[in-house]
């Protein structure tokens, strides 16, 4: 005949008085012997309270918060029939070792003692989440030890975790939570040219304990293109070579061509030109216009010259390809940059729309600033980034004075993978070749 016990706290050691920081059994649940029935913790650790037998829980006495010892009452449990009810045996306190007694000499032995073989670590199967982990020196998480093994068993390190309960303890539901969020992020897998870096997490700061907040959701468009962007800076070896075009002639051809422009209804910016140029500089130096395989083992060069541009939505930042631009004059690139502008701020992109490209161009020329280092739009390996233009003293050996012109600085940014030093300051100086000679975009 089954019987109701009260079910009490066995021996925990030199411990008056700890926090139950989590009870794990309701009125109704069936336990079986050595299921956690609470957690406590105390000022060093924290430990579980198992079950001493198997049953059925009555009423639990207990509740989180409360203080507990050796003896206070946990449960009423109703033993399961034919379970035993032998109350756990308390830990026993380590005696100290006898002294040790006087051995008689031993004769060494009579063949040579043979070497241990090293233990062979164990070759688990690699762990999505726990490939990406880093300890984090100097943080010991708040966790009972049943959410400790729930972590290890699914590959979690909750030094990176933080916790949602008392003294930002982290429960299972905090680990299920930062298992999720590390699998939708994007990750470089293994065997990539980029793999085997790892980022420390963002450390959780509750920033309205200094001042007022306001929390707004990201927009969808920064969301892919933050991740795309860390992936890129990540991945890809930045050098950024700095230079300097004279474009004080392009610019009054351009003035020159506004009457008919205006005709054909086509805004004619900088940028068509820039275009022209550089894709005269892609002909001549085609390790630009290509792109690393995934292996990273060969290089991919393309035939075709499509020319991305950075355009600025309130959205955020979208990347339009012009198609074909060896191909076409620079009032037709100046057409469908005006279109290809307008759609990206009306939302009207397609997907076709910004893919195949082969080399992009961001300009800030139109807001302000003197230089900046672009991040590469990989697959692609380099970038060119564009500032405003401004009129500055230049030399002119021959007539011995300084002349105004307009000067154009030019960032262009490259992976060093693919790309030499060399070559990134010779694709800058055919640039400022090509802007400082308008006839040379014209052949």
């Amino acid at each position: 005949m089954s019987q109701t016990i009260e079910v009490q706290v066995p021996d925990i050691g030199n411990f008056e008085s700890v926090d139950v920081i989590e009870v794990h059994i309701k009125a109704g649940d069936t336990i079986n012997a050595d299921d956690s029935l609470i957690t406590v913790e105390s000022d060093k650790a924290s430990m579980d309270i198992p079950a001493p037998f198997a049953g059925t829980v009555r009423e639990v006495k207990l509740n989180v918060g409360d203080k507990v010892s050796q003896g206070v009452l946990i449960a009423l449990v109703e033993a399961s029939e034919g379970g035993s009810t032998t109350a756990p045996t308390p830990l026993a306190t380590p005696t100290p070792a006898p002294a040790a007694a006087v051995l008689p000499e031993i004769p060494p032995p009579s063949r040579p003692i043979p070497e241990v073989p090293k233990p062979i670590a164990p070759q688990d199967t690699p762990n999505p989440v726990a490939a990406r982990v880093e300890f984090v020196p100097g943080k010991n998480p708040h966790a009972s030890p049943s959410v400790r093994k729930f972590a290890r068993e699914l590959g979690a390190d909750l030094t990176r975790i933080s916790g949602s309960g008392p003294k930002s303890r982290i429960a299972k539901e905090d680990v299920t939570a930062w298992i999720k969020n590390e699998l939708a992020r994007p990750r470089i897998e293994a065997g990539s040219s980029g793999n085997g870096l790892a980022v420390l997490a963002m450390p959780a700061i509750d920033f309205s304990q200094f001042g007022a907040t306001e929390t707004r959701p990201m927009s969808r468009i920064k969301k892919l293109s933050g991740a795309n962007l860390h992936r890129n800076w990540v991945t890809a070896p930045h050098v950024t070579q700095f230079d300097n075009a004279d474009i004080t002639d392009l610019e009054d051809f351009r003035k020159s061509m506004q009457d008919d422009a205006n005709k054909r209804g086509v805004k004619l910016t900088m940028l068509a030109f820039l275009m022209k140029a550089v894709v005269n500089a892609l002909r001549t130096y085609p390790n630009f216009n290509a792109s690393l395989s995934p292996s990273g083992d060969e290089l991919i060069l393309k035939q075709y010259f499509n020319v991305g541009f950075a355009c600025d939505t309130p959205d955020g930042l979208v990347v339009p390809v012009i198609r074909d631009v060896n191909q076409k004059d620079v009032m037709d690139i100046a057409r469908e940059l005006g279109e290809l502008s307008a759609k990206a701020r009306e939302r009207k992109l397609k997907v076709e729309d910004m893919q195949g490209g082969c080399f992009t161009i961001s300009s800030l020329g139109g807001i302000g600033g003197t230089m900046f280092t672009p991040i590469i739009n990989c697959p692609e390996v380099a970038i060119l980034g564009l500032s405003r233009a401004s009129v500055e003293p230049v030399w002119d050996a021959k007539a011995k004075s300084f002349e105004p012109r307009l000067m154009l600085p030019l960032s262009l940014s490259y992976d060093h993978r693919v790309i030499d030093g060399a070559d990134g300051a010779r694709f800058t100086s055919h640039l400022r070749m090509m802007l400082s000679d308008v006839r040379r975009l014209l052949l």
